[in-house]
């Protein structure tokens, strides 16, 4: 049986990440290779999906987890 995920958020601590290795969005866009919008879509909590190979290099990056980047709560 399907869980009830209303009201569940997955957050993204992009931002957190980005501070903590102290480089700009700009950059990590550069070096991953996605535009500016979108990566600042992820970065506010706007996107509705990942995919794996945006999360790996994302990942390779920040030299981070998945999980570093992002967290479930249920509201």
């Amino acid at each position: 049986m399907p869980a009830d995920d209303e009201g569940a958020t997955i957050m993204v601590k992009l931002d957190d990440l980005l501070h903590e290795r102290r480089m700009t969005l700009t950059e990590l866009a550069d070096r991953v290779g996605l535009t500016l919008a979108n990566l600042s879509i992820l970065k506010t909590g706007k996107a509705k999906a990942i995919r794996f190979t945006t999360l790996a290099a994302i990942c390779r990056e920040l030299e981070c987890q998945p999980g570093d980047l992002l967290s479930y709560s249920e509201s």
